[in-house]
């Protein structure tokens, strides 16, 4: 039997990997919100001898394009959330043993500068107009990773609902170059007071 476990040094980059794609792929975010909730069947895994080249999903999830993520790109986008909200600080600090008020008044200076910084460098719409709550009818052949059907979702065409999350879309994402040689690993410089 496997090990399940991730390893801690890979922890970290998977968790940022998982934020950056759940901040721009509604459909992705849609499934670790059912893996959160214990809706998605098990992983399961294929016999050894396939192991490494045809992984089994779970039901209804399509393998992702071959494509490798850009790691610079990521800790780019982890630096300027640190530098603009102290992003990384905020979720590296223990917060256990603080009262609900100090962690509310931290995560309001947390939220103002990383919603500056993203506004600053990316351009993000909802993926439908109408208001929340209203009855919206969808054509035959939306994207499904634009719209998740949730309920009755075999019921016959056309579908109706009600439009409970209006979802987002990148409409233009823009990081800083890297100049010279800059570290994109280094999220926030050690201060030393002198």
């Amino acid at each position: 039997m496997a090990d399940d476990r991730v390893a801690f040094f890979w922890r970290p980059w998977l968790a940022l990997a998982c934020f950056v794609r759940v901040l721009f792929d509604g459909h992705y975010a849609a499934l670790v919100q059912r893996a959160a909730r214990g809706e998605l069947n098990r992983v399961t895994e294929p016999p050894m001898d396939n192991r490494m080249t045809q992984p089994t999903l779970p039901d209804g999830v399509a393998p992702s394009p071959g494509r490798e993520p850009s790691v610079e790109a990521a800790l780019q986008l982890l630096g300027v959330l640190q530098r603009e909200g102290r992003f990384v600080d905020f979720l590296e600090q223990d917060i256990s043993g603080f009262e609900d008020m100090a962690v509310g008044a931290a995560a309001r200076v947390v939220h103002e500068g990383c919603r500056r910084a993203l506004r600053s460098r990316a351009h993000i719409v909802p993926v439908r107009q109408e208001p929340e709550g209203a009855t919206i009818e969808l054509e035959e052949g939306f994207d499904p990773a634009a719209i998740k059907l949730t309920g009755n979702v075999g019921a016959a065409e056309p579908k109706r609902g009600v439009l409970k999350h209006r979802g987002w879309r990148a409409e233009s994402f823009q990081l800083p170059q890297a100049v010279g040689s800059h570290d994109a690993t280094i999220l926030a410089p050690a201060e030393v007071d002198l």
